[in-house]
């Protein structure tokens, strides 16, 4: 009698249009008051804006932080304090959030802009996974794009306008993410396919993980 065929080898996860993954935040317990806050961290250009606008959208509307609108050119990453005053300790109260967007062009901070204390809440933006953010998140997500990858599709996006800007903010971020990294935290990672996303098992997600890798390690066990 023949042997039965071998079990076939596990393929990569299947990509997915967000709604199981909305579905798992949804779930989870607050960690901001009774905000869900879901961190979306990844290098400048690697489409977190993106995914947390299509993210958002499979919630049902959940409100989106752009931290472009907390940072300014002159505290590209020194913007710490105004985040926690402005916006977290307002959402651990169960109040909204108010905060001043930062005009990048007019260089200036303008009108209150106001962010509802939602059941989720996606903080997106390099940073949005730094250690002072963190113990209020209840997930951290990292775009799982290369460095260099995702700066020139950023420097591509901006244009030859914003070729000075570029060359100062790979430098920041450089340091900044020396420093302060976020993938080593990330529970997930995504990656960005043709049609759709693949979210595959982060560093924390991986029992016995040293979190102390560095920026440059590869991909982890998908889920």
């Amino acid at each position: 009698m023949p042997s039965p065929p071998p079990d076939p080898l596990p393929g990569p996860p299947a990509a997915s249009d967000l709604s199981s993954l909305a579905r798992e935040l949804s779930a989870l317990p607050p960690s901001c008051g009774p905000v869900r806050l879901i961190g979306v961290d990844g290098y400048a250009g690697s489409g977190k804006t993106t995914l947390a606008a299509r993210l958002a959208a499979a919630l049902g509307g959940a409100s989106v932080l752009h931290l472009d609108d907390i940072a300014s050119h002159a505290e590209l990453f020194g913007w710490t304090d105004r985040l926690l005053e402005q916006v977290i300790a307002p959402l651990a109260r169960g109040e909204d959030a108010r905060y001043a967007p930062y005009d990048w062009r007019a260089r200036a901070f303008g009108a209150p802009r106001t962010l509802p204390a939602a059941p989720v809440v996606i903080v997106e933006g390099v940073g949005a996974g730094r250690r002072a953010l963190r113990p209020w998140l209840a997930r951290l997500l990292w775009m799982d794009v290369p460095r260099e990858e995702a700066w020139a599709r950023g420097r591509s996006r901006d244009g030859a306008e914003q070729r000075d800007f570029w060359a100062g903010w790979v430098e920041a971020e450089r340091r900044h993410f020396a420093e302060d990294p976020s993938r080593p935290f990330a529970e997930q990672l995504v990656q960005q396919l043709p049609e759709g996303y693949m979210v595959l098992v982060g560093p924390v997600g991986i029992p016995g993980t040293d979190q102390t890798l560095t920026e440059g390690d590869g991909p982890s066990a998908m889920c």
